[in-house]
């Protein structure tokens, strides 16, 4: 019997090279849906300098096409721009050679469906390729995350994702406020199922305490994290904002801040100014797997994503996840995204990051009651495991794939 084959459409994907901390989610579907006897899976990414153009991994066929430039791909794309306008010129390229790729991989691999990831570009791509060569029998799956259907809101971007949304054959979202979007641009594709990524329960686990974090940062007192991309949709200058008030009281707590992204130099100013240099550590990038032992750590996750300028926003927040896996507590913002997982007072806290003296009030209150923060993480785990696990989420994308081609 052949195998049904399906083409993964992104530009997010680790080159599995090290220092690269791409986010894995597109990596971690691809490869377990790999894993069922009767699918196999093909990638379609750019190019990223050192990495291998074409690769077998994790039951993966890997193919990463160059566009002449690695700039453009290296992180993510908006904010990418935000801080280079010039990168702007770099999308012809992207676009074309993503298209060329499409073209190849589809005749080559002989594919059945084409799971783009993200409306524009793959989505569009993946539909105009469908309406181009008339491939009726080629079936479009397009998952939405988030920025690409709250960011780019002027007419003609509304109307390109408009088409792309009412032509695909199914259109999956990772949260309930995505979907109300989807909606509201007024997209009449019926085909929304509402399917998040999902977190590795046996990764991200309690039990993986390890005493030497706090050593390694010299941490006497309360641990607080932050875990994410430095764009200005993730709001880490509000949470910076909030530290003086709860360095105050607490001056012996640290902020640990991990990741990477073209705010960070500016971020490091803000420390610096408000003399917190000794409080707040940037740890750089983490690996997945060491990621766990920071969060059984730490005292208190800190997601404080806002909406950014450009419309940009919170698609889901995977990282809350992580960390309610971990039984850390979580204080969050009150994005509609988020209130999937943190349902305020109940399996974590969301509050007006904004609202600098609101926000630390929230911190020392779970810094001093030790029950509240205990319960809110035990509530979490118990709510999380249930629902946002990779088998779970697998499942979904499996039985969606299934009923296209039956």
């Amino acid at each position: 019997m052949r195998k049904k084959k399906v083409l993964v459409t992104t530009t997010t994907f680790p080159s599995f090279l090290n220092n690269d901390f791409t986010p894995r989610f597109v990596c971690e579907l691809s490869k377990r849906l790999a894993k069922k006897n009767d699918l196999e899976i093909v990638v379609s990414t750019p190019y990223l300098k050192n990495s291998k153009k074409h690769e077998e991994r994790n039951n993966l066929k890997i193919y990463r096409y160059k566009y002449g430039f690695t700039a453009l791909r290296d992180g993510a794309i908006l904010p990418n721009i935000k801080k280079n306008k010039f990168l702007i010129f770099q999308i012809p390229f992207l676009l074309l050679f993503s298209f060329l790729n499409i073209i190849k991989l589809v005749k080559k691999e002989k594919v059945d469906i084409i799971h783009a990831h993200w409306i524009i570009p793959q989505g569009f791509l993946a539909v105009l390729y469908k309406k181009l060569f008339r491939k009726k029998s080629l079936r479009i799956i397009c998952t939405v995350h988030g920025g690409d259907i709250f960011s780019l809101r002027c007419w003609l971007m509304t109307k390109i994702k408009k088409w792309t949304l009412d032509n695909a054959d199914a259109i999956t979202v990772v949260s309930k406020e995505i979907k109300e979007e989807v909606k509201r641009i007024g997209v009449k594709n019926n085909f929304i199922k509402i399917a998040p990524m999902g977190v590795d329960e046996n990764i991200f686990s309690p039990d993986k305490y390890d005493e030497n974090i706090k050593k390694k940062y010299n941490i006497t007192g309360q641990l607080l994290l932050f875990v994410g991309r430095l764009v200005e949709k993730k709001g880490i200058k509000y949470a910076i904002s909030a530290m003086p008030i709860v360095f105050k009281k607490y001056p012996n707590a640290k902020f640990i801040i991990i990741g990477e992204g073209p705010l960070k130099n500016d971020l490091k100013k803000q420390v610096k100014k408000l003399n917190l240099e000794n409080n707040i550590i940037f740890a750089g990038g983490i690996s997945n797997c060491e990621l766990p032992e920071y969060y059984v750590s730490a005292d208190i996750l800190l997601g404080p994503s806002i909406t950014a300028k450009n419309g940009d926003s919170e698609g889901f927040g995977l990282i809350f996840v992580e960390a309610l896996l971990c039984k850390c507590s979580v204080i969050a913002s009150d994005l509609e995204t988020i209130s999937d997982i943190i349902k305020n007072e109940k399996t974590g806290i969301q509050v007006d990051v904004k609202n600098t003296e609101l926000f630390a009030g929230k911190i020392i209150e779970l810094i001093e009651n030790e029950n509240k923060r205990n319960k809110l993480a035990e509530n979490g785990y118990e709510f999380v495991k249930k629902r946002f696990t990779w088998d779970i989420s697998t499942e979904k994308y499996y039985k969606l794939v299934n009923n296209l081609i039956e």
